[in-house]
């Protein structure tokens, strides 16, 4: 028991350093993608260390659900693969530790991992959300750093337009400006001109003062008389000029209430809640569509009627009009002119465009509130989705390790980020599917675990068995037996033999061969029909039987001491029992080929040539017997 205790011990102090270093490894990577796509949102903007910081805090919160399953991933197959490289599993195997006792600290270790980011999806990933996106739409809303360029115009200050030829970057001396002064709209425009000036920022950081020397001033006066064609403008000449222009360059972080009431920034107590409510107001809305719908046939004419039931006075549906033969419409249209045509047809179809339009309206209104749902709903599917997602790629990268058995970051890191591009695709696709509501949003939102939950059953089921699952020598002999390959037969005299070859007996097994090998080509046709190929092709047990037959004369017949018998011997083929002369011994798969005519054509067109190198072989069989028969009745070696 104490051994086992040191075991897992071992396992969890191999595991532990290198899960701390892929998680911080894949958790830069993502924040470094985050930092990618807003980038532009960020440059310029001067904003400050403690600022940014704060912001990059909260993002790399937010990405934690996508690095912990990659760094799971890569450490499960970094440890146990360096475990098999230096052939500590098998150590553990030898000592009848199985590969599941091995990984049964880590399990446990995976499980707690999992229990933790549910709780972190719950409780903590809102908070963050909030604060991460609060931060980031405040620091897209604030104004730009004030950075003037040299020979074009400056836009970022709000109603303004500003052009400075040149500048002293020592004194802060701007040379032949202009300014454009269109805050007070287009119509209102004035213009600066000045050979030049200084810019500053008020104390308050709210606005920009800007000194000016040696300039003009023109000015649209064109409220002053509306009505005047020619509209009148004011021109000043000056030698100083002070300006005084709104510019709020301070950071004003957004209220949190507003991001904290989305789906982003709720928990599962709280999410459940709003999709009820969501629900119950939409089933309303529906309803109340619904009657109306109903309650407005017939383009606006009444659905009910009030009826007087002695002193009572009720509402009661109009009856439908029952039509004993069809309404000729073009009666409406008689007694009436040409212009009082187009005005009905103008009207119906004026009333039917607008019950349209009200109808779509209306369906835009439900659509929108369904997504809001979905989108309620898949937030409340993540929370379980990361802690499911950790536990399979435990079991997807530590089977995966001791079945590779290498270590290191090259082959365990080119493995891991192929299946995790691989789960990535997945659970992006089942996530726009459910937010486009294509398919319901369990569906979506569980397609990826659904995938690779297969995966790590597998793999961890070959690497229990110590299946040869990476191999190359076991693809290379499935192809082999596919679609097969020519082998030569190699054979040498031996020094010493424990049988002696009977003329009459070895006269025999070769007359039976040539008789199986000639039963073989009868019992086969040269070329089998499609529907014949497909639903028996070649009798495999026969050819097995002939394969057997062969072998066993060949053994024989090399215990012969005469030479050219060893060196005709190895001109018998060496038979094959490849999967092309019979595809499928399934009925139900060789009709489905057969119907389904074009996608069997080339395995057929392949097979026949197959069959065709199988004939030849077997009749090269019959012609070594024939030849073989006169070596041994006339033996070239002395008794």
């Amino acid at each position: 028991m104490l051994g086992i205790k040191k075991l897992y011990s071992f396992v969890l102090k191999s595991f532990l350093p290198l899960f701390v270093m892929t998680f911080f490894i894949c958790l830069f990577i993502v924040l470094m993608q985050f930092l990618w796509r807003y980038i532009d949102d960020l440059v310029g903007k001067g904003l400050g260390v403690d600022v940014l910081g704060e912001l990059f805090f909260y993002a790399a919160l937010t990405m934690i659900p996508m690095a912990l399953p990659l760094a799971i991933l890569l450490a499960s197959l970094m440890t146990f693969g360096n475990l098999g490289e230096h052939f500590e599993l098998t150590a553990m195997k030898a000592s009848g530790v199985s590969l599941i006792k091995a990984m049964r600290p880590l399990i446990v270790l995976m499980v707690l991992i999992a229990i933790g980011a549910f709780f972190f999806q719950n409780n903590v990933l809102p908070v963050a959300q909030t604060k991460m996106w609060t931060l980031l739409y405040s620091v897209r809303q604030k104004s730009p750093e004030l950075e003037i360029p040299e020979g074009v115009f400056y836009d970022q200050i709000p109603g303004y337009n500003l052009f400075v030829e040149s500048k002293n970057r020592d004194t802060g001396t701007l040379y032949d400006i202009m300014i454009y002064d269109i805050s007070k709209g287009s119509d209102n425009a004035s213009i600066i001109l000045a050979d030049s000036g200084r810019m500053a920022m008020m104390e308050d950081q709210s606005h920009l003062f800007l000194r000016l020397w040696q300039g003009e001033s023109f000015e649209n006066l064109k409220d002053a008389n509306r009505s005047m064609r020619n509209v009148p403008y004011r021109r000043e000449s000056f030698s100083r000029k002070d300006i005084l222009v709104p510019f709020d360059a301070k950071f004003n972080r957004m209220d949190e209430e507003g991001m904290r009431s989305q789906y982003v920034g709720k928990n599962i107590a709280e999410l459940r809640v709003a999709i009820d409510s969501m629900t119950t107001r939409v089933d309303s809305i529906g309803e109340s569509y619904g009657k109306l719908v109903a309650e407005s046939r017939y383009f606006g004419l009444p659905y009910s009627q009030t009826v007087r039931h002695d002193t009572v006075q009720v509402e009661e549906p109009i009856p439908d009009v029952a039509l004993t033969k069809p309404m000729n419409v073009d009666s409406l249209f008689r007694g009436t002119g040409a212009g009082m045509q187009v005005n009905y047809l103008r009207a119906a179809l004026n009333k039917a465009n607008a019950q349209r339009q009200e109808h779509e309206f209306r369906g835009l209104v439900i659509k929108d509130e369904r997504k809001l749902i979905r989108r309620h709903d898949i937030e409340l599917q993540k929370k379980f989705t990361l802690s499911f997602a950790c536990v399979i790629f435990f079991f997807i990268g530590a089977p995966l390790g001791a079945i590779i058995r290498k270590g290191g970051l090259g082959m365990p890191l080119v493995i891991s980020v192929l299946l995790f591009i691989f789960y990535y695709i997945i659970d992006n696709t089942g996530y726009k599917m459910a937010r486009d509501g294509k398919i319901a949003v369990t569906a979506g939102m569980w397609l990826s675990s659904a995938v690779l939950l297969p995966m790590g059953i597998f793999f961890t089921y070959k690497a229990v068995h110590d299946s040869a699952l990476f191999n190359r020598d076991a693809y290379l002999n499935f192809f082999r037996r596919l679609i097969g390959s020519n082998q030569a037969r190699h054979l040498e005299m031996k020094e010493v033999t424990m049988t002696d070859v009977e003329v009459a007996k070895a006269i025999d097994d070769l007359a039976q061969l040539r008789m199986a090998a000639n039963r073989m080509l009868d019992d086969n046709p040269v070329r089998p029909r499609y529907d014949r190929y497909w639903l028996s092709g070649y009798n495999r047990n026969e050819l097995r039987s002939l394969r057997e037959r062969l072998e066993i004369t060949v053994e024989y017949l090399s215990n012969s001491k005469d030479k050219l018998v060893i060196n005709k011997l190895m001109d018998f083929p060496i038979l094959r029992s490849l999967w092309l002369y019979h595809p499928t011994n399934y009925k139900p798969a060789a009709w489905a080929a057969i119907i389904l005519f074009p996608i069997g054509l080339p395995v057929y067109f392949i097979g026949l040539r197959q069959l065709r190198i199988l004939r030849d072989e077997i009749k090269k069989i019959i012609s070594v017997a024939d030849q073989l028969t006169p070596l041994i009745e006339n033996p070239t070696y002395d008794e």
